[in-house]
């Protein structure tokens, strides 16, 4: 992956390294994610990566804050953002918790002239923002379709949220349901909402498997689900009987699938998407156009190839 990244960056690159070598002082760029997660640490890594590969091809430096809310918190992020507006960096690179929510602030930032990519999510209708990710869509599709084959296509199935408001976990969530719903034989039975927390996620899936003994299978919407829905079937010794497809590449979601608890699961390429937000917000800040959405891609991740 790291090859790939220097290769592709070059492409990138070539063209502005003389523009960005002309102006030394370094360039700030304020990496504020939903909240504190290990999933978010690497979307940390690789935007620090991208960050140290421009200083060392433009010889112009790259400094990364990273900012995290506690909690996944629409008015605590929202008062980072406004903090960090203050401070005018270069660039905003955000993963909005809540598209409405976080509207007005966004404008704070339009009005500031501070530029802004977004990570993860989908900015407001109507602002020219850069995206970057993965098709959400596709990688709730891909999940649940894996699921639905796991569980012999019948049986009880149920979904983890993640965070209601956040337009990536809902439209995953949408995009599973309307891939069991062309199954005639599985049935939705339940959904949890876990706000992004491992230990939200082990309680709700408990309590749903208590509540629905003859569930067969489980996805999720972000990345803390997944981890909370395999303790909980490991905790109830279910491991086998009721089958688990999650998502991201977390070290405690690779544990789960080594381990048998879990089949598989769909990733986000959280580095990729870091790297790719910074290269993104790079070129904004040197007045360049970015595209409108950059695609990172999905692994799936199994025994085979973890």
């Amino acid at each position: 992956m790291k090859t790939a990244f220097l290769l592709a960056a070059a492409l990138v690159l070539a063209p502005m390294a003389a523009r960005a070598a002309d102006d030394h002082a370094p360039l700030r760029f304020v990496l504020i994610p939903k909240t504190v997660h290990p999933w978010f640490d690497k979307v940390n890594t690789g935007a620090q990566a991208a960050a140290d590969l421009l200083g060392k091809t433009t010889g112009r430096k790259v400094e990364i804050e990273y900012r995290a809310p506690e909690t996944a918190d629409v008015s605590s992020q929202n008062d980072i953002i406004e903090r960090a507006i203050a401070t005018h960096p270069d660039g905003l690179i955000l993963d909005l918790l809540d598209e409405k929510g976080n509207h007005a602030t966004m404008l704070e930032a339009v009005d500031e002239k501070v530029p802004m990519t977004v990570f993860d999510s989908l900015p407001p209708e109507g602002m020219d923002i850069t995206a970057v990710g993965a098709d959400f869509c596709e990688q709730g599709t891909i999940a649940a379709r894996r699921l639905a084959e796991l569980i012999g296509e019948k049986g009880e199935v149920a979904i983890m949220i993640g965070v209601p408001t956040a337009p990536n976990h809902t439209r995953r969530a949408e995009c599973e349901r309307a891939t069991f719903a062309k199954y005639p034989q599985i049935r939705v039975v339940a959904t949890g909402i876990d706000n992004d927390s491992i230990e939200t996620a082990q309680k709700q899936a408990s309590a749903i498997m208590q509540a629905h003994p003859d569930l067969a299978g489980w996805v999720a919407c972000d990345a803390a689900g997944p981890v909370g829905i395999g303790q909980a079937i490991r905790e109830s010794g279910r491991t086998g009987k009721v089958k688990e497809v999650g998502l991201d590449n977390l070290n405690d979601m690779i544990a789960l699938i080594r381990d048998g608890v879990a089949d598989s699961s769909a990733s986000s390429r959280p580095e990729m998407q870091g790297y790719w937000a910074v290269i993104a917000a790079w070129q904004r800040a040197l007045g360049q156009k970015t595209p409108k959405y950059i695609d990172t891609g999905i692994d799936v991740l199994t025994k085979k190839n973890i």
